[in-house]
């Protein structure tokens, strides 16, 4: 046998195997074995699908052509979701059986391949947890991501500016459309807040474990006696609002404010009013729109982030999860951040929730994200913070 733990893999009660020992990687631990196997619902899944074909054959199915189409694409989803499923499964029976040939032969080329083949099992069963943990209601859809600045001025304000750069590198690396929303630009440099509108596969469920505050410790270019300083922003991500949703708002509940974008001045100075503030006057939630010269393309933007807003809000009470998010959307100060960037006098990033760490600040700055988002999605929480286990979540 290969010495080393058991890795999280499908169980007895869905593949018909036993247990596989697979090589020990940052999925190992206690929640995640217990996810995995019959967590992943393929029963149900081809229940589901059955279900669906057999009313698809029904009289009248197309009469109602919305619900139709949004049939007709869950059961491609399950379908994709079933035949990924039945892949991995595969590759772990061949996996299974050279693995059992190497022992009986004792023959060990047999057992190299062996343990070539079981770690891409191993991969394969983490991108088919990385699919179960994005098979979320919301999670399909494109994101809209703001930063705000903590307190700090100038250097939260560049802080800000950097993790804007950050999300937008990261969204060029997954290949995802990325369509600016409002800029409003710092004092002296780096920016206030601003958001942008993601748009790709899943990105939102992608995105959604980044809300929450980032702490940056480094020696402050600002400062003439290169002293070390600590600086917030936070970032919050919503779902953005797709046509099938239906969302009904009231005009009369929306105040719409013009006023003249801020700018570079000289040749750039904008002379027109075409800058759109949005307040939806039951919620208080206000949005700003001044990244276009055209009142219109600003207006569209600020009413579809809006909308998304709203969205994300009734999502939260329908759900019963407005202690939750309220709770991560803490104070932009120290105790609260998601992840430490610390660039001085030592050079490492830490996930606070999770503990996962690199020694390469630079490539995570410049959007190398995924070794913190997909151990996140997976549940990788560390044992020491209160809530630390996946199923508390």
């Amino acid at each position: 046998m290969l010495d080393s733990p058991f890795l999280c893999a499908p169980d007895s009660a869905t593949l018909g195997l036993a247990w596989l020992p697979l090589p020990r990687s940052w999925t190992s631990f206690r929640g995640a074995s217990r996810r995995c196997g019959g967590r992943f619902d393929i029963e149900r899944k081809r229940a589901r699908v059955d279900l669906i074909e057999r009313e698809s054959v029904q009289p009248g199915f197309w009469d109602d052509q919305k619900r139709a189409q949004h049939l007709s694409r869950e059961k491609s989803q399950l379908e994709l979701a079933i035949a990924s499923y039945e892949r991995v499964k595969q590759r772990l029976e061949d996996a299974v059986a050279l693995h059992e040939l190497a022992e009986e032969a004792n023959d060990e080329q047999a057992r190299a391949e062996s343990e070539v083949a079981t770690r891409e099992v191993e991969q394969a069963v983490e991108r088919l947890e990385l699919s179960r943990m994005l098979s979320g209601p919301q999670d399909h859809l494109n994101a809209i991501v703001e930063i705000n600045a903590g307190a700090g001025g100038t250097e939260s304000q560049d802080w800000a500016l950097m993790l804007y750069r950050m999300y937008t590198r990261y969204a060029e690396r997954k290949g995802w459309e990325v369509e600016p929303g409002d800029f409003q630009p710092g004092e002296e440099a780096g920016l206030k807040n601003a958001s942008f509108i993601a748009r790709g596969d899943h990105t939102y469920g992608w995105l959604k474990p980044e809300l929450g505050v980032h702490r940056l410790v480094r020696i402050s270019p600002f400062d003439a006696n290169a002293r070390r300083h600590t600086s917030f922003a936070s970032v919050f991500v919503y779902p953005e609002v797709d046509e099938d949703i239906e969302l009904v708002i009231n005009p009369a509940d929306v105040r719409t404010d013009t006023f003249r974008s801020s700018g570079a001045g000289g040749q750039k100075v904008n002379k027109t009013d075409s800058a759109i503030r949005l307040t939806h006057l039951p919620t208080g939630i206000v949005v700003s729109m001044q990244n276009e010269r055209s009142q219109h393309k600003n207006r569209d933007m600020a009413w579809k982030v809006l909308r998304s807003r709203l969205y994300e809000l009734e999502l939260r009470k329908q759900q019963a999860e407005r202690d939750k998010v309220e709770a991560s959307k803490a104070d932009i100060s120290f105790g609260s951040q998601i992840r430490n960037y610390v660039l001085a006098p030592y050079r490492m990033v830490k996930d606070v929730r999770s503990g996962v760490e690199s020694g390469n600040p630079d490539a995570v700055l410049d959007g190398d994200l995924d070794q913190f988002i997909q151990p996140y999605l997976l549940g990788v929480r560390r044992k020491d913070r209160p809530g630390s286990s996946p199923e508390e979540e």
